[in-house]
């Protein structure tokens, strides 16, 4: 095996940070659909809310979701009580059930909150943008940034005079960040169709390398 002539001097190590960042377009989106039902007795708020829950479902399939894309996330039963003359009053009881949408055609995503809505979702939250296939935007960013690692690390050794191994000796991989748009909101009934602006989806990679140098 062959061995640059430096070879034989003394190797000092340098240690430099690499980082690259990608802007995507999302084309999935996943949205919490909540239905809150309330009643003294608890069965009338279970039915009421499985009803209006069953109605919400059959909607969105007829409107073109599959089964696959709807998932339940919460189902939750919460006694109700209120404060009268420094006692506690039991006023009956609330339901919540909540959904997860998946969504992959984002020009749809506005129609099926409208559509939600109108069957008996009293609540939409957690809008949540993102890449069917981010791992390989990831492995672009994260090349990207072993390259201005090493690009670094070059400018560091001409500055200076040295000469330098191209192969990192050690390489480590710190940072694997997708950052997205999370929204929450309240819903305005007889509102003009809800607009939803997915934006871009931010990639970023980040790479601690360590390069042998000699001079």
């Amino acid at each position: 095996m062959y061995y640059p002539s430096y070879r034989s001097e003394s190797p000092r190590v340098m240690t430099v940070i690499g980082t690259a960042q990608l802007s995507q377009k999302p084309d999935t989106v996943t949205i919490h659909l909540e239905i809150m039902t309330e009643n003294q007795q608890l069965q009338q708020a279970q039915q009421e809310n499985a009803f209006k829950m069953n109605r919400v479902i059959q909607a969105l399939l007829q409107a073109g979701l599959t089964k696959e894309n709807i998932q339940t996330s919460s189902y939750i039963i919460h006694p109700k009580y209120d404060y009268a003359d420094g006692k506690q009053v039991f006023k009956g009881y609330q339901v919540f059930n909540s959904i997860m949408v998946r969504i992959k055609n984002l020009n749809q995503a506005g129609q099926m909150i409208d559509i939600a809505v109108q069957n008996g979702v009293n609540q939409v939250s957690n809008i949540q943008f993102s890449i069917e296939n981010h791992h390989r935007f990831y492995r672009e960013a994260l090349s990207n940034a072993l390259i201005n690692a090493v690009s670094k690390a070059q400018t560091i050794a001409e500055t200076l005079k040295v000469k330098m191994d191209p192969i990192p000796m050690k390489i480590v991989e710190e940072m694997h960040e997708m950052s997205h748009l999370m929204q929450k909101f309240a819903v305005v009934e007889n509102s003009m169709s809800t607009p939803i602006e997915p934006g871009e989806i931010v990639i970023q990679a980040k790479v601690e390398v360590q390069m042998e140098f000699y001079g």
